[in-house]
């Protein structure tokens, strides 16, 4: 059976770049495609074993560092592959991935971490982010992505069957494309982060410094309690902006290598996240340190956070209610315990994942008959 691996792009490593990572382990001779791709990135992964196709986007200026300029070209790139030749086509999709033509005799999965979120839910507020909500570029920016909307809802019918990443990207999937989904949780490396049931006197954060991650809520509510110490690891656009909010009780570290973030997610007295994510694998890697976590409660973290037992969930994204969440967190510390975290953090492992889309491949492939 040839099978073909779509994702969007292979630029940085993120979530869906993780999850591909893991589902092109299961399928180790799976062809990847992709629209643009950054060499370093694709061996980082361990995709280099894997035959690549990439886009004409791959060609275009600066596409290796200005892919998300050409966005409106995105649909008409995705369509360009031929899958022809391939049984089953498995897409990971936060944009247009799950927009590769396929025909009746093929299976395609599509394992979606969300809707095109700058399209939809987060349309107005990627517009004002980017100054895009007023004048002439503005009306052109919205035309586009009134148009991507259009091309967004019928691509949904090349799909076969849906994945979702959390219950929450399932609802949202019913939502705007009234399509039913599995959830599947993302795959986290469980295995690589070491329980310490020791703690320090410190709170931790690490994220790409950009708006939605909301690191600029986390430093400006810890700059109101300076005798509470605050360590961020973590680059981006925002991080000029971030360190210029930050007080004496605040150490921006910046990009950090792999082991010293997990050093300092382990030892941490708790992980602080402010975003509302699809999913969210960091704060359940700081659980696997046996870390608890301190996050807004929204999204993905919803089941992924026992409130109360691996952490305590804030409910409105503002500098108040997180203050109010460490004080509560403060006068119960010492009833979490870092065994029972990382436990619970052990269900989202990645022989979990790798069992549970296996036999969903699996079944399909039956009903398919292929």
């Amino acid at each position: 059976m040839k099978i073909a691996l779509v994702q969007e792009w292979l630029t940085t490593i993120g979530g869906s770049e993780k999850v591909v990572q893991e589902i092109s382990k299961i399928f180790p001779n799976a062809d990847l495609f992709t629209l643009v791709a950054i060499p370093d990135t694709v061996k980082a992964l361990g995709l280099d074993s894997h035959k690549l196709q990439t886009s004409f986007i791959q060609k275009l200026p600066f596409a290796k560092t200005k892919w998300r300029s050409y966005l409106p070209l995105f649909p008409l790139a995705i369509e360009q592959f031929d899958l022809a030749d391939y049984d089953l086509v498995i897409s990971s999709s936060h944009s247009v991935a799950k927009g590769v033509l396929t025909n009746s005799n093929q299976l395609h999965v599509c394992y979606c971490h969300s809707p095109i979120r700058y399209a939809w839910d987060l349309h107005h507020q990627y517009l004002k982010e980017s100054g895009l909500d007023k004048g002439l570029k503005g009306l052109i920016a919205k035309y586009l992505l009134h148009r991507i909307r259009s091309w967004d809802i019928i691509s949904t019918n090349r799909v076969d069957f849906f994945i979702s990443n959390s219950n929450y990207i399932g609802r949202r999937i019913k939502k705007i494309y009234n399509r039913e989904s599995v959830t599947i949780y993302p795959s986290v490396a469980v295995d690589e982060f070491t329980l310490e049931t020791s703690k320090k006197d410190y709170y931790f954060t690490c994220s790409r410094m950009v708006p939605y991650k909301r690191i600029d809520l986390i430093v400006n509510a810890f700059s109101k309690m300076p005798e509470k110490k605050l360590i961020v690891v973590g680059d981006g656009p925002d991080l000029n902006k971030i360190k210029a909010m930050a007080t004496a009780n605040i150490e921006l570290l910046g990009f950090q290598p792999f082991e010293t973030l997990k050093s300092y997610m382990s030892n941490a007295k708790a992980f602080v996240f402010a975003a509302e994510e699809d999913f969210g694998i960091v704060p359940v890697e700081a659980q696997a340190c046996g870390t608890p976590v301190i996050a807004f409660g929204k999204g993905g973290v919803l089941e992924s956070v026992i409130d109360g037992v691996t952490g305590v969930l804030y409910q409105e994204q503002t500098e108040s209610s997180l203050i109010n969440a460490v004080e509560l967190f403060e006068s119960k510390f010492l009833n979490y315990d870092p065994l029972v975290i990382r436990n619970h953090a052990e269900k989202f492992s990645r022989d979990r994942f790798k069992i549970q889309f296996l036999n969903f491949i699996n079944n399909k492939i039956q009903l398919k008959n292929i």
